[in-house]
Parts: C-alpha cells; structure tokens; sequence
C-alpha cells in the first residue's frame, strides 16, 4: 500500500469544491460561503492536510509565510521563558508561528540565527541583541526587527526594556530606607545596556557615597566568590544590590557561607524561582516579561502591517517586592 502526503486538490476533491475555494480557505481568507468554508476544513481535518509554506507564500499576494523569529539570550531561563511564551501567544493568535534560538551572549550566533531567519523568509524577527554590534541587520533589507530587554548598538528599530534605572534607584533607596549608607554593588556584563542602565541607577541614588563595586560578573560562582572577598575586605558594605538573577544567587551564597545572610541587607534586580522561600526570602526589583514580550509581539505586528514611523523606546515597569533580605536594618 503506498500514501502520499495530501494536496489541495485532494482537498478540493474530498470537500466538493474548486482548487479556488481550498485556496483561500487555507489562506484565511473570509470572503468563501461559511458552508464551503465548513467542508474545506472538514475536508483539511479528514485527510490530515498541512499546506506547504513556500507554496502558500508564493500565493499570498502578501507574500509573507506567517512566521517571526524570536531570538533571546537563553530561553531555559525563566525570563526569557515567560517573555517567549507571551509572544508565541500574541502570534497564535494571529495564526502566525514562532521560530526561536538562544543566542548564549554570542555575538556570532546572532549575526548567524538572524541571517538563518532572514533566509527562511520570516515576516519579522524580535531580538534581545548581545551587546555588540548589530548592524549585520541593516543587510535584510526590509525586515522588521524589535529589540527586547536591551538597547541595540549599530542598529535602530522599536525597543521594549524594563525601567532599568529608576528599577534599580528605587531599590537602593529602599536600602538606604532601612539606615544603610554602605552599600556594595555587583553587576554581570557591562556591554549589555541593563548593566549599564542599573549601574546608573545605583550612581543616582547614592551619588558620591558609592561603595564597593564588581563588575562583569559571569555567573553565580564568580558572583559568590566576588561577594565573600568584598564582605572580608577592610571596609565591608552592610547591604548590597545586584544587576540580574544568577549575580543574586552568587551573593545569597556568599551570605549563607559567611553566615552574613542575617546582617547584610541584599535586593536583587531580577525575580527568579523560589526567592521567597529562601531564608530570608529575597527582596527583588521585579520585572513584567509577559507583558515585554506582548508589547513587542504588538510592535512587530505592527511594523509588519506597515507602520513606519520612527523608532519607538517603550519602556515596561519594574516592581520593587519586599519579602525581607531588602529590609534588614543597619
């Protein structure tokens, strides 16, 4: 016995109807009788019918595939995770699919997942850029790109970021609320804007009494051991703000080996998963990806429809949670 994948005429002829009808059914169309729509898609459901994307796409006057790129740093970490999965909802339910990498803080993998996009005809593509230069976009001409979570370098397009500096003012004058007038600052990577943004924002609140500070911190390890030697050093801060998660995570480590985690006040930028069972539970600047990625989903949509004005900054709320580390007093 030999199959073969169904085609429209298969369609046509299991529905009763034209090759015409099958095709602008499938193609969404909603000037087809709703009787004749209605065999169609009983016809599609019967027979298991999936059409061809580069064929359609040829037949859209349109010409688009119905298909963005969503590219973020990694999309295991629960950010990135909530912030895909309100994008892939904004897109289901415009019938469009969602293609998706994690870029890893690889400026190379960018420049290759966005050509790879670009290649398979994506309608649009919203990139959380690394850092470095993003101009490589500037060669798929006519392609819309929103960037997320962070500002681009080399490139312009519609920008969706938290309030990263007043975010992290907020949360060091919540400290200083508490009587800390030494307060220690760790950061991750200091290309990516959102570093740079809650440095800033750290600068604003306390002016020239900064603390101590590390910078370019990779991961938790880094993060506990950069901790642990700023709290034995000769002038140790009795509070400290961190830039993102993993930093926060480093330094609750640190805090536990050295027993501290009751002495030294700590708010992290950045909720993350079971932060307020730790002991004590974390104070967070938290931030909205849901709502990010919607309101980049909405941008993109957007600019694939045809609005061209100029680039837009949108700027999404943070929310400072007290749950205890952040209130421990001088």
């Amino acid at each position: 016995m030999t199959s073969h994948r169904p085609t429209m005429n298969d369609v046509a002829r299991t529905a009763g109807v034209s090759l015409k009808t099958v095709s602008r059914v499938v193609n969404g169309e909603t000037t087809v009788a709703p009787d004749l729509a209605a065999r169609v898609h009983a016809a599609v459901e019967s027979l298991d019918y999936r059409p061809h994307v580069g064929a359609s796409m040829l037949r859209r006057n349109d010409r688009r595939t119905r298909t963005i790129g969503l590219l973020l740093d990694d999309v295991s970490h629960p950010f990135s995770a909530a912030l895909h999965r309100a994008v892939e909802d904004q897109a289901r339910a415009r019938g469009i699919q969602v293609l998706t990498g994690s870029l890893d803080q690889d400026p190379v993998r960018e420049q290759t997942l966005a050509e790879a996009f670009a290649e398979r005809q994506t309608d649009g593509l919203i990139l959380a850029p690394t850092g470095a230069d993003s101009g490589h976009l500037g060669a798929h001409t006519g392609l819309p790109v929103v960037f997320v979570d962070r500002t681009p370098t080399g490139a312009a397009g519609d920008t969706v970021v938290s309030t990263n500096v007043s975010g992290a003012a907020g949360a060091v004058r919540h400290l200083i609320a508490q009587g800390h007038r030494s307060i220690g600052f760790l950061g991750g990577h200091q290309h990516l804007s959102t570093t740079r943004d809650r440095h800033r924002g750290y600068l604003r609140a306390l002016g020239s009494r900064a603390g101590p500070a590390v910078h370019d911190l990779h991961d938790p390890t880094d993060a506990e051991r950069a901790a642990v030697a700023m709290l034995r050093g000769p002038h140790p801060p009795t509070a400290l703000f961190t830039t993102q998660s993993m930093v926060t995570l480093g330094v609750v480590r640190a805090l536990r080996r050295l027993s501290r985690e009751r002495s030294v006040a700590l708010v992290g930028f950045d909720d993350f998963p079971l932060a307020d069972l730790l002991e004590p539970p974390v104070t967070v600047v938290a931030q909205d990806p849901a709502r990010m990625g919607r309101t980049a989903a909405a941008a993109l949509f957007e600019r694939i429809e045809g609005y061209d004005g100029p680039p837009r900054e949108i700027r999404i709320p943070t929310t400072l949670i007290p749950r205890g580390s952040g209130e421990l007093p001088i």
